[in-house]
């Protein structure tokens, strides 16, 4: 009976995703903000009563929460587990293609394949890169399941993070997650939520268009500097061109 139930329950978390619109509407709420249902419906790209439908249903499952202020009904997603359900399932999809069209199009492309927030930590090549990185450096152990090590304990704090109070939190401290453009983990949980807010705040990240963030050149000598790696390692890939029609 428990099986069964059990069963049934995932069946039906499944089929909230089975639908692309609403898989999509999830996918766009990875930034971490709170959305609109006008701009969800726009990003869509389906009529505002339809939007309406597909995120009451959302609702209902438990993958997104709503807030109303005044007549705006704003949505995000439940919390960093189910968005770590949504990169994951687009990790095991089939790689994104090549972005075609204009300059612009591939160029934004690029910036979020290099660096874009998953809810609230890194992702994209520079997440990966930093979680290499820890566990290179015996920083972050794997050999029985993902663990902060005592040296990681103190490279976090010395980088003015608050370490003890996070292993006082509810959240786990660390948490591998799969990153859906690279096909490897980056690094999720209460300690990556925690970097990202730190490297923002020293200034070596900044937010730049929708989910990409940019690492700043000050960004880049600094994060080379304590993770010990080339500078080279952390750039960018260069702007693909859009020549024959593709990038």
């Amino acid at each position: 009976m428990g099986a069964g139930t059990d069963g049934q329950a995932m069946a039906e978390l499944a089929s909230l995703l089975a639908d692309g619109t609403r898989a999509g509407i999830c996918v766009a709420l990875l930034d971490g903000r709170a959305w609109t249902a006008g701009e969800l419906a726009r990003r869509a790209g389906v009529a505002p009563s339809t939007a309406s439908d597909h995120l009451t249903r959302l609702v209902r499952g438990g993958l997104l929460v709503e807030e109303r202020q005044g007549r705006h009904r704003y949505l995000r997603l439940a919390g960093p587990s189910v968005a770590q359900l949504i990169e994951q399932l687009a990790g095991h999809t089939p790689a994104p293609p090549a972005p075609t069209g204009s300059l612009r199009a591939a160029t934004a492309s690029a910036a979020l394949a290099y660096a874009r927030t998953c809810y609230d930590h890194l992702a994209g090549r520079l997440g990966v890169l930093l979680y290499d990185a820890l566990v290179a450096d015996g920083r972050l152990d794997r050999s029985s399941g993902l663990a902060l090590t005592a040296d990681g304990w103190a490279w976090a704090t010395d980088l003015g993070v608050p370490v003890q109070a996070l292993s006082t939190g509810r959240r786990p401290m660390v948490r591998d997650c799969l990153d859906w453009t690279e096909r490897r983990p980056h690094l999720a949980g209460a300690l990556g939520a925690a970097l990202r807010r730190r490297f923002a705040d020293l200034g070596w990240i900044t937010q730049g268009a929708g989910r990409a963030v940019r690492l700043t050149p000050t960004g880049r000598t600094a994060l080379a500097a304590t993770l010990s790696v080339p500078g080279d390692t952390l750039a960018s890939t260069p702007s693909p061109s859009p020549a024959s029609g593709r990038a």
